[in-house]
């Protein structure tokens, strides 16, 4: 195959894969609506059935009681307002209202607003929510009870403190008293949520605790100049025998409720750079399942269950994540199939490379001090790996251009006859040890990388506003000059005009490649800096590359002569 038409198809495919994603978002059910002026007690109530039966039990609970703390002793708070180094946050008894994220704002603009990651309100509702649920008629405080704390309605992290904690109880008529801490620790967006029951009545109670994550599916720019639409939106989950699964809210019941009984397992709510996600305690087992009600998703573990005679107690504990996809600390929580929370793709094969990508990426940006250069290293690094390929590309290509003009004289001397030219074509190939397949093999890699690292690219909160130089102040932006896509149009079109244009190519394909660097130009002055900026680098040392090689094999044509029949 020659490189003129490699470089056809190459540049056609990943125009088509683009406009089949930017097809594929354009036609995908939209979520259901909510009241834009809606409050959020318009939102419905999820709340895991207390009728559920077969809730995985926990051990044995302990029969030795904490000190008494009776609700009325304390004063009831709806809320507590908590403020750390990198969190802003709004929490009940129940859960997590309302989550700002004080180290991302919302754009580069100085004076931006905090991502706001949880939210009560209507439109925007999305809340990690907590309780339990008594079974055979017990009383139990689901996530909206009126919980009692003897907290201070404001909390902040002072300078010569780590922690912060926020305990919370209720009391049911029976005096089964169930008492939750919430633990802020600096500089982290893991909150530990450690739950006590005890129960000091004269009767059993049973029931089981349930950690939720419900949301109205946001609304979302679709297309390929939107790179957060192309971010996993919808749950996710993590179970040891099952692996890493996920449920896009577009179709989010479509194959059940899921109802798995997982044991050192999470589920989460991803999104573009962000993720909220629950983190049972590892030894305890709960039921996962997914809800769904008037337009609010949700997904929940149930469980552990527990009976507690008089005088026993019991313990559950969970971390809650709420925060950037920032790969490093999700690695530091140690929890099994945590790195797949940061999604690159549903496929576990290109999910390994983009890991791999991004691995290198960083290590990169370690030594550089800047992902801009990173990703022009990064492109060094692939092209040294991808050499013995490319280097069999740009030879075949110099020889082809070697022997043009004894390839034009076939074609004139078998005319339309298309079977003896193509049977001579191959005599010549083999005479000349030109491998017609030489270019083929790098095609798939290139396209592989350069789709991977658009997901990297969208997925990575690291390089999130990251500047590189001059114009370029946010990598996962478009280049707002278009400076860089009109560069790699240059660059396109000095490569074709070094490339080889194989005798009797039809004229219409002579036209397509004339106006390939336009299209594939406009295609890419949309997408986001940094990708294009891999293009340019990669298109550059291509471009060098090919240069050497046809002064190497080819640069001079041979004189024409005659070809014997």
């Amino acid at each position: 195959m020659n490189q003129t038409r490699l470089f056809l198809i190459f540049a056609w495919l990943m125009v088509a894969m683009l406009l089949w994603m930017e097809w594929g978002k354009d036609h995908a059910p939209k979520p259901a609506a909510v009241p834009t002026h809606a409050t959020a007690a318009a939102v419905p109530r999820m709340v895991p059935d207390a009728t559920t039966t077969g809730i995985p039990q926990a051990v044995a609970p302990q029969a030795a009681p904490m000190p008494a703390t009776q609700a009325s002793a304390v004063a009831p708070a709806a809320r507590v307002h908590v403020r750390t180094d990198v969190m802003d946050v709004v929490l009940t008894g129940g859960g997590l209202q309302q989550v700002d994220l004080l180290r991302y704002p919302q754009t580069r603009d100085a004076n931006a607003q905090p991502v706001r990651l949880l939210s009560a309100d209507a439109a925007t509702f999305y809340q990690a929510q907590t309780g339990w649920v008594g079974e055979q008629g017990n009383a139990a405080p689901a996530h909206d009870a009126a919980y009692a704390t003897t907290a201070a309605p404001e909390q902040v992290l002072a300078a010569d403190a780590q922690k912060i904690e926020v305990p919370f109880t209720w009391t049911n008529p029976q005096g089964v008293t169930f008492n939750r801490v919430y633990t802020f620790t600096r500089g982290s967006y893991a909150v530990d949520v450690k739950d006590t029951a005890v129960n000091r009545g004269a009767g059993a109670w049973a029931g089981y605790i349930y950690r939720q994550l419900v949301r109205v599916p946001p609304v979302i720019k679709t297309g390929y100049t939107h790179p957060e639409s192309f971010s996993f939106i919808g749950a996710t989950w993590f179970d040891a025998k099952e692996g890493y699964q996920r449920r896009p809210f577009k179709d989010f019941m479509d194959d059940g409720a899921v109802n798995a009984d997982v044991t050192g397992g999470w589920l989460a709510m991803p999104q573009h750079h962000f993720l909220t996600a629950w983190v049972p305690q590892a030894d305890q087992s709960a039921r996962f399942s997914l809800m769904q009600n008037s337009g609010v998703n949700g997904i929940a573990a149930r469980g552990p269950g527990f009976t507690l005679q008089p005088g026993q107690q019991a313990a559950s504990s969970a971390r809650l994540w709420v925060g950037p996809k920032d790969v490093k600390q999700l690695n530091a929580l140690n929890v099994p199939g945590m790195n797949r929370a940061v999604d690159y793709s549903r496929f576990e094969i290109f999910a390994l490379l983009g890991q791999g990508l991004f691995w290198l990426l960083s290590k990169l940006h370690a030594l550089i001090g800047n992902w801009g250069w990173a990703i022009i290293g990064l492109v060094v690094l692939l092209k040294m790996v991808l050499f013995p390929l490319s280097n069999a590309q740009y030879k075949s290509s110099a020889k082809m251009r070697r022997v043009q003009p004894r390839m034009a004289q076939l074609k004139e001397r078998y005319g339309d006859d298309k079977v003896k030219f193509q049977q001579a074509m191959m005599e010549l190939y083999k005479t000349e040890k030109i491998n017609p397949m030489g270019g083929c093999l790098p095609i798939i890699p290139q396209m592989i990388i350069f789709m991977t690292l658009y997901w990297v690219l969208s997925e990575a909160v690291e390089l999130r506003h990251a500047p590189w130089m001059g114009w370029i102040q946010d990598l996962t932006a478009r280049d707002p000059y278009f400076v860089l896509p009109v560069l790699n149009a240059a660059i396109m079109f000095a490569t074709q005009h070094m490339t080889p244009v194989p005798p009797g190519m039809d004229p219409m394909q002579q036209k397509m490649m004339k106006f390939m660097p336009v299209i594939f130009g406009g295609v890419l002055a949309f997408l986001p800096a940094g990708l294009v900026l891999y293009q340019v680098a990669n298109g550059a040392l291509g471009l060098l590359q090919q240069w050497y090689m046809l002064r190497k094999y080819g640069d001079k044509p041979e004189p024409k002569t005659v070809v014997a029949d």
